[in-house]
């Protein structure tokens, strides 16, 4: 999708904190962390949000879900970390592009705001 953000950072049109990458997905720093670390994991493939997994794309999903265990460990995440994904506006959702936000690095809040 050429309107897309995410979709022209996993391009290289738009500069990105890169942690990861392979064929199938792209993972990067947030530039407004949440927690120490805050990684936005994102399949290349344009894909709006989890309401749009199909029996096509879930293969992608389950990919990228082998991949995040893997960042966590670089990251030197020992003491567990959470694993989040808005669907919509009313959830949060401010790029359409399906991702994965990775946190950790201290306790994290039993809230989820």
């Amino acid at each position: 999708m050429s309107d897309c953000l995410f979709c022209k950072i996993v391009a290289g049109d738009i500069p990105s904190a890169k942690v990861y990458e392979d064929e199938l997905c792209y993972a990067f720093r947030d530039i407004n962390p949440q927690a120490p670390t805050h990684v936005l994991v994102v399949p290349r493939e344009h894909i709006a949000s989890c309401a749009d997994v199909t029996g096509d794309n879930a293969a992608l999903v389950a990919h990228i879900f082998t991949v995040i265990p893997k960042i966590a460990a670089q990251e030197g995440l020992t003491g567990g970390w959470r694993v989040v994904s808005n669907v919509g506006a009313d959830a949060g959702q401010t790029v359409p592009h399906l991702h994965f936000h990775i946190l950790g690095g201290e306790r994290l809040s039993d809230r989820m705001s």
